[in-house]
């Protein structure tokens, strides 16, 4: 497990980066682990037990490369991620994605594609009982 960012010092940076002053917007999603089991959220399944942690761990060369995709997108001037790894308790971060970027719906559009595509391609996660 990794000590989590500070988001105030990852908006300091962001700020001092060369592109800032074309942000009009940054945006920070925070995933946690949660006690209610993926099944149970995403699906329905009641006969779910609670979840006491999660083993989480990802492909560095494919999440730089989902990085470098999400700044090729319109309007977008800023990217970072942070993934924790190893066994994670509830409430333990598992990642911070920060997108900077012109308008909001660019911004969010981001955001939306690389939680997603690291959610989805790039990460291990196994929930544990």
């Amino acid at each position: 497990m990794k000590e989590s960012p500070s988001m105030d010092q990852w908006m300091k940076e962001a700020k001092a980066d060369p592109k800032a002053a074309s942000s009009g917007m940054f945006l920070v999603h925070n995933g946690v682990v949660r006690q209610t089991a993926k099944a149970k959220v995403r699906f329905g399944e009641e006969n779910t037990k609670p979840v006491a942690g999660m083993y989480f761990a990802y492909d560095e060369e494919k999440v730089n490369a989902a990085i470098e995709e999400t700044c090729k997108m319109d309007g977008i001037f800023y990217v970072r991620v942070w993934l924790n790894e190893g066994e994670l308790k509830v409430g333990d971060d598992i990642m911070y994605v920060m997108i900077g970027g012109d308008i909001r719906p660019h911004v969010i559009d981001a955001l939306q594609s690389l939680v997603g595509y690291i959610k989805n391609e790039c990460v291990v996660e196994r929930e544990e009982y």
